[in-house]
């Protein structure tokens, strides 16, 4: 007898999925708009401040899952924008690093508060947020190998931790 999509526990897993990223995503969206910045715009800058002076177009684009060419337009319009500088690396001339101004810095301090992912995580116990890291985590790895993609980017760039709770040992992330 045929399941039918509505019984396929791996096509329901991904509806959830994809619904709860879209209504969290447009929580994040509306916050955002406040400051005038786009959630992709934040992603840049979260990420530019988690590489350091390590932050180049490439780096960026490996660790959004982009295009190189695509990450490198944004950059540019970024940059025109001010919130972005882009130069020459003095001991590499062909590569480019990238930089908050002080302007990106200010927005970038506004957008990390965070605060609509806070709300929206806030019905989550700690034990419950260990978990939900632990299984996205598996997800993600698959999807990275399904995608051939060996060079995992390292995020969330935070310290990761254990802690032990009544039903079993978590990781974290804090």
């Amino acid at each position: 007898m045929d399941k039918g999509p509505h019984t396929d526990p791996h096509l329901n897993s991904w509806i959830w999925l994809s619904r709860t990223r879209d209504a969290v995503f447009s929580a994040r969206r509306k916050e955002l708009h406040r400051y005038a910045i786009s959630a992709r715009q934040a992603s840049v800058m979260f990420v530019i401040q988690a590489l350091g002076d390590k932050a180049t177009p490439g780096e960026i684009s490996r660790w959004l899952l982009r295009k190189p060419n695509s990450v490198s337009e944004f950059l540019q319009r970024m940059e025109k924008d001010g919130l972005i500088e882009r130069s020459q690396d003095p001991r590499r001339r062909n590569v480019l690093r990238v930089k908050l101004t002080e302007n990106g810095m200010k927005a970038f301090q506004k957008v990390a508060k965070l605060e609509s992912i806070h709300k929206v995580m806030a019905v989550l116990s700690e034990e419950e947020i260990g978990q939900l890291l632990k299984l996205l985590e598996k997800v993600w790895y698959r999807a990275l190998r399904n995608l051939n993609i060996e060079r995992h980017p390292p995020f969330p760039p935070v310290r990761e931790k254990e802690i032990t709770t009544t039903k079993g040992l978590y990781r974290i992330w804090d």
